[in-house]
């Protein structure tokens, strides 16, 4: 049950009748020498920390630098007040995602989907629809596998470091993931979750990781939310029949190329972008002299 790309992956499947996360967890057992049960189990452990991490998150979080925080708290509170623009899976997926990535930044628990800089943004999409589609766990377990299946192909045939490729190489691998397999929860095919993943990538090509005094805070916690959006706008879109005219292997070649020409200022250095405008060198100023006082 071997796949090297994505064109592999979709042609396994349609070949077999099976789905994404079922040729992940088929070659998890084939490569680890784990049985079916152990892997899912241990997925099912990861799931437990994700939803901790969401709850702690809820409750409002600051972090220890005092940059960032609170922000999933205001954002719940909003979509449970009634009167805003949307709601629903929309608001409680960017506030799960913010939720997450803050419980990261305070120091907590999470699981890294792919990178702990965009840990928010599969769980928060997959655990808002768990209750807007009234999906189990085990539902939710097998979609995990499914979004690891895109980051396994990624990770292997492009980057998802933001030092590496930039943002685009972490929120924007995190938006394929949970695209793909936003996708496969709602009944999805195979060649569906990879027009998903291609969609979700392109709309985030060319994005720097440029964090604020180098912490993975500001802008990297509402990119979360930002990569939870896109990820339901892209799965929404392939759901519709919608297909990306550029396959999805050739849209991950490019995001490696893009990444790798980058310049280093804008590959998480916190010397370009975000992190050299006028309040983050402040914050820059702060935090390190505040770091430096301290040793």
């Amino acid at each position: 049950m071997k796949f090297r790309n994505m064109q592999e992956l979709v042609k396994l499947c349609e070949e077999k009748n099976i789905s994404f996360s079922r040729a992940m967890l088929e070659y998890e057992c084939e490569t680890s020498g784990l049985s079916k049960e152990e892997i899912i189990s241990r997925m099912a452990d990861k799931l437990s920390v994700m939803k901790l991490s969401a709850e702690r998150g809820l409750k409002g979080l600051v972090s220890h630098s005092g940059l960032t925080g609170g922000n999933a708290k205001l954002i719940h509170d909003y979509m449970q007040n009634g009167d805003c623009l949307t709601g629903g899976v929309f608001l409680d997926a960017i506030s799960l995602a913010v939720a997450i990535n803050e419980n990261n930044a305070s120091m907590g628990v999470i699981c890294a989907t792919p990178t702990a800089g965009s840990c928010g943004v599969v769980p928060g999409v997959l655990l808002a629809l768990q209750k807007s589609l009234n999906k189990t766990d085990d539902d939710i377990i097998k979609a995990l596998f499914a979004a690891g299946a895109v980051g396994y192909i990624i990770a292997n045939n492009a980057v998802i470091s933001g030092a590496t490729g930039g943002c685009q190489a972490e929120i924007g691998s995190a938006s394929a993931m949970a695209a793909a397999a936003a996708v496969e929860l709602k009944g999805g095919s195979p060649a569906s979750c990879a027009n998903a993943c291609a969609i979700a990538l392109k709309n985030v090509l060319g994005l720097s990781c440029d964090p604020l005094a180098g912490l993975v805070e500001v802008p990297c916690i509402k990119r979360n939310a930002a990569g939870a959006a896109n990820a339901l706008c892209a799965a929404e879109m392939a759901l519709a029949g919608v297909i990306s005219y550029v396959p999805c292997d050739e849209v991950i070649d490019s995001m490696y190329r893009i990444g790798i020409s980058m310049p280093l200022a804008l590959r998480e250095t916190a010397l370009g972008g975000l992190a050299s405008s006028k309040t983050g060198k402040k914050w820059k100023k702060k935090l390190w002299s505040s770091s430096s006082h301290n040793e």
